[in-house]
């Protein structure tokens, strides 16, 4: 999937039968595959910080609980409508990331990791901190209205906020993409392979760090926003470790410094506990970790890495032509 043209076909496949989903599917799966857009950023996101610039954070978590309750509360106290939120809770992220990243630029492996870590761990406590409950009303969470769709669209409220989340997910894949295949992207992916050599080359590993930091927290914070709107409630109970995990779990299984492989991830991440729920009551998190290991066993580039494997072998597998005409 290397070939432009191909990859573009692929792209254009997606977009199609994204379009097609409200529509031949019932109300609530709407719901599951908005989720899917939402976390799909997400992956994206953590995917940029942990699979293209090599900074192992599992913090992420943190940064769409942010985002979700920036919409959260600019809704609740504003009057602002729901879509400016969008740029608010993306601004905020950014710099709380990019904040985040400076500290954290002494720290690599294992130790950036166990910060990152701590962020997580404590993002639902400070969530309930009596001194900012007037504004997030503590445990019991805040109520987020859904928008209604436009009097001139022949779509329901869920139908319409799929379409919405699936526009923002599509303007954030194409501004990560862009910037990935730059410049910016190059030295991004040169401070992961060799921080030494990018150094020597001029690039200003500790400024791009901490960018990285803030543009993966921006991304995940857009996602967070979307969350809230989908799901229309926001409480710290929401945003556990394990969230941060998920998030992590997806670029594995979507495959490590991929684009699209991040959707694949998402899907896992939506999907799959409702499956091992449905398949073992009694131990569905034991049917979710022997499926990861299963997944990471059989596909251990992700999803996109057996794809581009499977695309190979059907290339050799192609006769080559004779060269004459028939």
């Amino acid at each position: 999937m290397r070939n432009p043209s191909t990859r573009w076909l692929w792209v254009l496949s997606l977009l199609v039968v994204a379009v097609a989903v409200p529509f031949i599917v019932s109300g609530y799966h709407v719901f599951q595959f908005t989720m899917v857009l939402n976390y799909a950023i997400a992956v994206f996101a953590a995917n940029i910080l942990s699979g293209y610039n090599g900074q192992i954070a599992l913090g992420n978590g943190a940064f769409y609980a942010l985002g979700a309750y920036t919409v959260a509360i600019l809704l609740e106290h504003t009057g602002i409508p729901y879509w400016a939120t969008i740029p608010f809770a993306a601004a905020i992220c950014f710099i709380a990331g990019f904040l985040f990243g400076l500290p954290a630029l002494r720290l690599e492996g294992p130790y950036l990791a166990l910060a990152t870590f701590a962020l997580a761990v404590a993002t639902p406590q400070l969530l309930k901190f009596h001194g900012i409950e007037s504004w997030t009303h503590g445990v019991q969470g805040i109520l987020v209205s859904k928008p209604d769709a436009p009097d001139f669209l022949p779509l329901d409220a869920d139908q319409f906020l799929y379409f919405f989340c699936l526009a923002i997910t599509v303007l954030m894949f194409a501004l990560g993409s862009n910037l990935l295949r730059g410049r910016t992207g190059r030295a991004i992916v040169a401070i992961r392979d060799n921080p030494i050599a990018a150094a020597s080359m001029g690039i200003d590993t500790s400024l791009y760090k901490s960018m990285t930091f803030g543009v993966s927290a921006l991304f995940t914070g857009v996602a967070g926003a979307l969350g809230a709107l989908t799901t229309q409630f926001v409480s710290p109970d929401s945003f556990t470790l394990f969230l941060s995990i998920s998030f992590i779990v997806g670029v594995v299984i979507g495959g490590v410094a991929t684009v699209y492989g991040a959707f694949f991830g998402a899907l896992f991440i939506q999907f799959v506990p409702n499956y091992a729920d449905q398949i073992s009551k009694a131990a569905p998190w034991a049917i979710y970790g022997t499926l990861l290991i299963l997944g990471v066993y059989v596909m251990p580039g992700g999803v996109i890495g057996l794809l581009r494997l499977l695309a190979r072998l059907a290339a050799r597998s192609r006769p080559r032509g004779s060269g004459h005409a028939d």
